[in-house]
């Protein structure tokens, strides 16, 4: 049955925030780690790493775990919430005007502190940065960003863009550099820029897994390029994502600067680079070819594949949705997601479709502007 752009929408964010879920309890962790803990490999909802989440080190005080989003789907749906209201193409003033306010005025349900609060009490060090910088710091939007950490803060919350500009990933590429500006800088924001082209290009009708791959390898430039290259390359060698988690992680290692302690972070770690890349977005890329675009298989071998595999299943997760709309994610999950972290995972979809259904009208109409003005200007031909 041929998916409308509705049903592709929805399976972008509720892909989203069931990756999210899944992979929130085992960040952090590698995939030996994660088999001692569980079992075995992760095959769906699990609790926390630590059972006393509350007091356990270094995720403490967050309850991690049991259907429960992390700060990447809290993060999509405030974008998704800056849609709702400018309802047209987002910059980087649009951040100052619109995200930064709706951080730190509105309390919102956190699932993981099992409380509402102001999501800036939630969001880690690298999203503070934005408040720090544009609300207290007055700096221009548009170069706020130089001096983050450089990781994938930036990346891991913009799907939303990426809707926006379905069809169209050179666009949805060119907003997203915009729209992260305010936020990172070299390779965080240039994977924020190839991520939403990727779901922009998972929006064509004829989308494969290995077309999004080709969109995404089209637009990055650097060490963005060269990682995800490297990682895809290796990544159409298995079916099989228990055989791939060593692999992929070896073939980002030259490009990812946290090293191979995720707990302990090298000295040259998160600085800028033209020769790195981050280490989400490739891998992101890898396990949806891995998993043939399907949704269990890609974000499974997303989880299990450890480190921040929160923010990886998050990608994989949108990607795979995209293509396969929300019926592809299994609804035993998105219910039981939803329910625990006490969030509609609809109807910000259902918001996000119709701004994407206005702002192609209004492009439309400029579009048609600029042909008329140009035509009189250059004269027929």
């Amino acid at each position: 049955m041929k998916l409308t752009l509705e049903d592709r929408v929805a399976g972008c964010l509720v892909g989203a925030a069931v990756g999210d879920a899944l992979g929130g309890p085992v960040e952090g962790w590698t995939p030996e780690q994660i088999a001692e803990r569980h079992g075995g490999r992760v095959e769906g909802i699990v609790g926390p790493f630590y059972e006393d989440w509350r007091t356990a080190r270094p995720i403490a005080p967050y309850h991690k775990g049991d259907g429960h989003v992390t700060d990447d789907t809290l993060m999509t749906h405030a974008l998704v919430r800056v849609y709702a209201k400018v309802r047209d193409h987002l910059d980087a003033y649009s951040v100052a005007d619109h995200l930064v306010p709706d951080l730190i005025g509105t309390p919102r349900w956190i699932p993981e502190l099992e409380a509402e609060a102001l999501p800036l009490q939630r969001v880690f060090l690298a999203e503070k940065w934005i408040v720090a910088r544009l609300h207290y710091g007055h700096v221009d939007p548009r170069e706020a960003g130089v001096g983050n950490i450089v990781n994938c803060g930036a990346a891991m919350y913009m799907a939303p863009v990426g809707v926006v500009n379905a069809g169209n990933p050179a666009a949805a590429y060119a907003e997203a550099l915009e729209v992260a500006a305010p936020h990172q800088s070299s390779y965080g924001r240039e994977a924020a820029g190839v991520f939403a082209a990727a779901v922009a290009a998972a929006f064509r009708p004829d989308a494969t897994p290995d077309s999004v791959v080709g969109a995404a390898l089209d637009l990055a430039k650097d060490g963005t390029r060269a990682a995800i290259e490297a990682v895809c390359e290796v990544a159409g060698r298995y079916e099989d994502f228990e055989r791939a988690l060593v692999p992929l992680r070896e073939a980002v290692a030259p490009f990812d600067t946290v090293g191979p302690h995720y707990r302990q972070p090298s000295l040259g770690a998160r600085r800028p680079s033209r020769l790195h890349a981050i280490e989400e977005l490739p891998v992101a890329l890898g396990m949806l070819l891995v998993g043939g675009g399907d949704f269990r298989r890609s974000v499974l071998g997303s989880v299990n594949y450890g480190r921040d595999c929160d923010s990886i299943a998050t990608m994989s997760g949108a990607l795979a949705g995209v293509l396969h709309g929300a019926e592809g994610v299994p609804a035993q999950w998105s219910e039981e997601v939803a329910r625990a972290s006490r969030l509609d995972l609809l109807a910000p979809a259902a918001e996000l479709a119709a701004v994407t259904r206005e702002v192609f009208d209004r492009d439309l109409a400029r579009r048609r502007a600029h042909e008329t003005a140009f035509t009189e200007l250059a004269g027929q031909r």
